[in-house]
């Protein structure tokens, strides 16, 4: 069964449960938010969140259809809204539930996507990659440190969740990657098939930082992370 979502179409890849904080000026997307703001009390307040895969979010070219877009995006809660008084807003969402784009309308002044709302099964072997994923993690962001692992203490910043659905999600948003693996990530079928795929980028990417001579932008993983 498919449901109508207000589409935002971003050069980011949002995940369920991570927080995505925006700053909406375009006045289509004040009108989104408007008309969020509007549904009746305890309708869901949400939109999609889809990664571009041509064009720009915003300008008169806009996105021209759906070969722009990807086909799986993150449906994003609008939890709070702060209006400026020209009509800008900044607002704070969370992701919720993924979904597979299968049509778009665009009869108002913003996108609206025909969408079938996707699962979150486990796979086979989920629970078994977990510790796998997390030392490699832990590998991955001492190097991007450029710290030894024995000078990490055992749970930086907080543990990593041991639940394989939020594991992925977790590792899939910190790990610093281009915008093809990242939907990648989001688009895998089951948390198994996301989980060994991190674990391959994560083998891969310490491998290249090892190589470096130097790591830039080494603030990205001081900063803490987890689920909200």
């Amino acid at each position: 069964m498919s449901t109508r979502i207000p589409l935002f179409p971003l050069g980011t890849v949002l995940y369920p449960g991570l927080l995505l904080p925006l700053h909406v000026f375009e006045q289509r997307y004040r009108d989104l938010v408007r008309d969020l703001v509007a549904l009746p009390e305890g309708a869901p307040r949400r939109f999609g969140v889809v990664a571009l895969r041509e064009g720009r979010e915003v300008g008169v070219d806009g996105v021209a259809g759906l070969a722009a877009l990807h086909a799986v995006g993150c449906c994003a809660e609008l939890r709070q809204v702060e209006p400026y008084p020209d009509g800008r807003a900044d607002i704070a969402t969370v992701g919720t539930t993924r979904f597979r784009i299968l049509g778009l309308d665009a009869s108002r002044s913003y996108l609206q996507a025909d969408v079938e709302l996707l699962g979150e099964p486990d796979g086979e072997g989920a629970a078994a990659l977990v510790d796998p994923v997390r030392a490699a993690f832990r590998r991955y962001r001492a190097r991007l440190l450029g710290a030894v692992e024995e000078e990490l203490p055992d749970d930086p910043e907080g543990a990593l969740p041991d639940e394989p659905q939020l594991l992925s999600y977790v590792v899939a948003a910190a790990v610093v990657l281009d915008g093809t693996d990242k939907q990648g990530l989001l688009a895998a079928a089951t948390s198994a098939d996301r989980l060994r795929a991190e674990l391959a980028l994560l083998r891969r990417e310490a491998g290249v930082l090892r190589a470096l001579p130097s790591v830039p932008a080494v603030d990205l993983v001081r900063a803490p992370y987890g689920a909200n």
